[in-house]
């Protein structure tokens, strides 16, 4: 599309696209502090001032304690506390339980995995009904590239799911949004980020990916719109909508 996308319209089409929101939701926003979480955060709350369908919102960071230190999340409390949303920090063992797998081949999957576990439960203990998480566009692509190119098999996260053992909403509302689009809107609201203190950031198999889209641009266009526009014509994993 040409020109500049507003942030938060795109965000409104796939909450609207995929029935994201229902009127009675508490969302649990996941902020690492990242530029995307923190994106969603603020995205959501101007959502929430206007939505049809009303809904609260509690944000939730879960502090991996890198090399047994905590992280400061003080400018992410004072976003929050100028959004008006509850913020609640738990500090856990992630790193603890994941640096023993850094010679492995998969680290970073553990640690996805041990971190969506606690903020599920995180969320079920808020009382949310609804966990949102920061993955974007770019994310959905690269996230496709590495199930085919690493296990032969074409999986990717979908927009919208439902944990039956929760009871819980899983939703996506970047999923439109490409990264370049989220950063630009970061710095230009000026929201606070949270520097990523892990040590194999920017060198996992998601990075790879990351630059093999880039490479392929050139030559082929928007790589990552064309996957997403694929996995929507085709209903993979839910990103069709009947």
């Amino acid at each position: 599309m040409a020109g500049r996308r507003e942030p938060l319209a795109v965000l409104r089409a796939a909450v609207d696209r995929y029935g994201m929101i229902q009127a009675g939701d508490t969302v649990c926003v996941g902020v690492s502090g990242g530029k995307d979480s923190v994106a969603l955060l603020a995205l959501l709350s101007q959502l929430r001032r206007f939505y049809p369908q009303p809904f609260t919102l509690h944000a939730v960071t879960l502090d991996p304690c890198f090399d047994g230190e905590q992280t400061d999340y003080t400018a992410v409390a004072a976003l929050c506390e100028r959004l008006e949303v509850p913020y609640t920090v738990r500090r856990t063992q992630l790193w603890e339980a994941v640096k023993e797998t850094l010679g492995e081949q998969n680290p970073c999957s553990l640690c996805a995995r041990l971190r969506r576990g606690a903020l599920h439960r995180t969320a079920v203990e808020l009382g949310c009904n609804v966990v949102a998480l920061g993955h974007h566009q770019d994310d959905a692509a690269e996230t496709l590239l590495m199930s085919l190119l690493s296990g032969a098999t074409l999986e990717c996260f979908s927009p919208k799911s439902y944990l039956d053992r929760r009871e819980l909403t899983l939703i996506r509302p970047l999923v439109f949004l490409k990264e370049r689009e989220i950063a630009a809107y970061v710095r230009r609201e000026a929201l606070p980020v949270v520097a990523s203190r892990c040590p194999v950031d920017g060198c996992t198999n998601r990075q790879q990916m990351k630059e093999l889209i880039a490479s392929l641009t050139p030559q082929y266009g928007d790589v990552a719109d064309k996957i997403t526009q694929a996995m929507q014509k085709t209903g993979l994993n839910g990103w069709g909508v009947e």
